[in-house]
């Protein structure tokens, strides 16, 4: 469990759901699944109009006030299952995961994604491609420093995604259709 792995402790529940306020209908989770394994990578959007991470926990990450419209949505929960990890390079599960998200942005016209994230990220996702802005002064938490990102969503993030994870093809696949939010 992730929580288990960054040491979490506080946030740990009994029946071992890592789950909080923030899992709401709304939320949306893409998923990395492989036949026979299951689950081995994901993500989470939340829409910024409704309560999310950075508006009512971190809010101080966003000095000009935290970004809330219909087309911006929080991205969290972003994991790969520590056997998919590829330590010293680019992990491949990682970019199915980012192409997946920026497809999803891109098909329901979502064009920005805010993030709270360790420092590290930041430099993370500008070399792939996706140009984040800081929101406002970083924050000491425990033993990290943590920032408030927004990163604009779009054809030219995914185009640059995909270059530097080598993936030629979509990766999104939905059961339902997906709709537009506009």
């Amino acid at each position: 469990m992730y929580v288990d792995e960054r040491g979490w402790h506080e946030l740990r529940r009994p029946n071992s759901r890592e789950i909080d306020p923030f899992d709401t209908p709304e939320a949306i989770h893409l998923l990395g699944i492989q036949p026979g394994r299951g689950v081995v990578a994901g993500s989470r959007l939340v829409p910024s109009l409704s309560p999310h991470l950075m508006s009512e926990i971190f809010p101080q990450l966003a000095e000009g006030g935290v970004p809330r419209r219909a087309d911006i949505y929080e991205w969290t929960r972003f994991f790969v299952a520590r056997d998919f990890r590829e330590p010293g390079r680019p992990c491949q599960a990682a970019g199915v995961i980012y192409c997946g998200i920026l497809e999803f942005c891109i098909q329901r016209g979502i064009g920005n994604l805010t993030i709270v994230c360790e420092d590290y990220w930041f430099d993370r996702l500008a070399s792939i491609g996706w140009c984040p802005k800081q929101l406002g002064s970083s924050f000491k938490c425990d033993d990290m420093t943590i920032i408030g990102v927004m990163v604009d969503v779009g054809p030219s993030a995914l185009a640059a995604t995909r270059q530097f994870y080598r993936i030629t093809d979509p990766v999104l696949w939905a059961e339902t259709p997906i709709k537009r939010l506009a």
